[in-house]
């Protein structure tokens, strides 16, 4: 019962975290064609709880999926799945370490020193933090699909779309004539 539950718990903080990465996947083309101004303006105010909330789902997936290999090692089909779950989700977390916190952390920065800079420089960094949150969705995408295929993987397989039925052999059984009584006005009367 509790690895139903922890797997249930590990795909759902994936699901979650995926969502972040997803919405940003989803803007990406229109926020494209944003000038400097309006782009600053979207970015300063649409994402405040982003990390916040999204933090807490992709640091408690990755952790939930650790952990969901470890209790599935003995399970070879379930446990090489949730390792290459785990691992995706680990390199998409990376990759916002490597690509979209620099880019975060120069705009703090500049909203501190020099907020009058922060629309032109926004625009010469959005190519990387866009980018980046897209490679971020094709590894959370593949770390979520890797977890969903280590509970497929335990689903027993049968060659019919029927389910099974145990069949057993019946042989048929006599049974004893009755005798029929008949009475005057002719009809049947069992005893």
């Amino acid at each position: 019962m509790f690895l139903r539950f922890w797997r249930f718990l590990t795909i759902l903080l994936a699901a979650l975290a995926l969502t972040m990465t997803s919405a940003h996947v989803l803007e990406l083309p229109q926020k494209m064609t944003y000038d400097a101004n309006l782009y600053a303006a979207v970015n300063g105010t649409l994402y405040r709880y982003f990390a916040i909330v999204g933090g807490v789902y992709e640091v408690g997936s990755i952790i939930a999926a650790i952990v969901l290999a470890v209790l599935v090692r003995r399970r070879s089909g379930a446990h090489r799945w949730a390792v290459l779950g785990a691992i995706c989700l680990i390199a998409g977390f990376l990759s916002w370490v490597a690509l979209v916190a620099p880019v975060n952390a120069h705009i703090a920065g500049a909203m501190r020193n020099a907020p009058a800079t922060v629309p032109t420089l926004w625009t010469s960094l959005r190519d990387r933090w866009e980018y980046g949150h897209a490679t971020g969705f094709v590894l959370q995408l593949l770390g979520f699909s890797s977890l969903l295929v280590s509970v497929i993987a335990e689903i027993p397989r049968h060659h019919s779309h029927r389910p099974a039925v145990k069949r057993t052999e019946t042989y048929p059984t006599v049974v004893p004539a009755r005798r029929l009584r008949f009475t005057k006005a002719g009809s049947r009367d069992t005893p």
